[in-house]
Parts: structure tokens; C-alpha cells; sequence
């Protein structure tokens, strides 16, 4: 696994991971997003007392890529006013961004402090948003896939 997150990083930073299709669900993609940075932020919070504290990795990711995290945070609070009014897009927002905290509460699924802490470095120096993008689908999914065999 630390070579799958190695090149995952790897490539994140040098903006070789396969961009996000054009097709895609502008929400689908501020949602990926949102538990991308929820991911590392829960993780990072549960590794911090650690030898692999990415908690720096994890700033400098926040600073670099604020502008879209805070857009698609934007089109995620957009959305959900469409459904629920002004006033329950505060609260649909609120209940999303906790259940996907939760789901980390307890660390990542397959994933260590360590593996974590090369992706987050990878991310804090990737460009763009289709790099996130694709990071998120490959970090997110529920475990190791066989798209991460060419880190093998």
C-alpha cells in the first residue's frame, strides 16, 4: 500500500492523474470534494499524535486549494437551497459535512497515518482541480482497487 499511495501522490503532484470527464456532475464533483477535504482533515486530526502527523501537509493543502474547496463547498450549499430554501441549505451542508466526518471518525478504511501523510503531501503541491478530483475518486473508495495496480 505505500507504493499505491506513493505514486498516487507522486502523480497528483506533478498533475499526471487522469482528469475528471468533462460529463460529470458539477454537484457530484463539489460533493468528492467536500470528502476529500472532510477525509483528510478527520484523518489528519486522528494521526496528529503520531510519527505521521500530516498535519502541516494538511494546511498547506487548505491554503493552496481554498478557492475550490470553498467553491465547491459553494455549489454544495447552492444546491441544497434549490431543495430546502436559504435556511435548510445551512443545515443540509451542516448534516452532510458531519456524517461524512463520521465516517472517518474512526480512520481511514484501508489506508494508515503514513500512506495518508504522502497523499496529503502529494495534494498540498498538486495543481487544479481535476487533480483532486481524480485523487478523491481513487482515495475515497471504500478499499484498495485494482486501478492502483500500476503503483505495484
Amino acid at each position: 500500500m505505500g507504493r499505491i499511495t506513493a505514486g498516487l501522490a507522486s502523480l497528483a503532484a506533478t498533475g499526471l492523474l487522469l482528469a475528471a470527464p468533462a460529463a460529470a456532475n458539477p454537484v457530484q464533483q463539489a460533493e468528492k470534494l467536500r470528502r476529500l477535504d472532510i477525509m483528510l482533515m478527520v484523518t489528519g486530526l486522528r494521526c496528529r499524535n503520531t510519527a505521521d502527523n500530516f498535519q502541516p501537509d494538511y494546511q498547506r493543502f487548505t491554503t493552496r486549494h481554498i478557492a475550490v474547496l470553498n467553491g465547491a463547498s459553494d455549489q454544495l450549499k447552492a444546491a441544497y437551497a434549490a431543495r430546502f430554501g436559504a435556511g435548510g441549505a445551512d443545515r443540509a451542508l451542516d448534516r452532510v459535512s458531519v456524517t461524512m466526518a463520521n465516517s472517518y471518525g474512526q480512520g481511514h478504511p484501508w489506508l494508515t497515518c503514513a500512506q495518508l501523510k504522502v497523499a496529503a503531501r502529494g495534494l498540498a503541491n498538486a495543481q487544479g482541480s481535476a487533480v483532486l478530483l481524480e485523487a478523491a475518486d481513487q482515495l475515497l473508495a471504500g478499499s484498495g482497487t485494482p486501478r492502483f495496480a500500476w503503483a505495484r
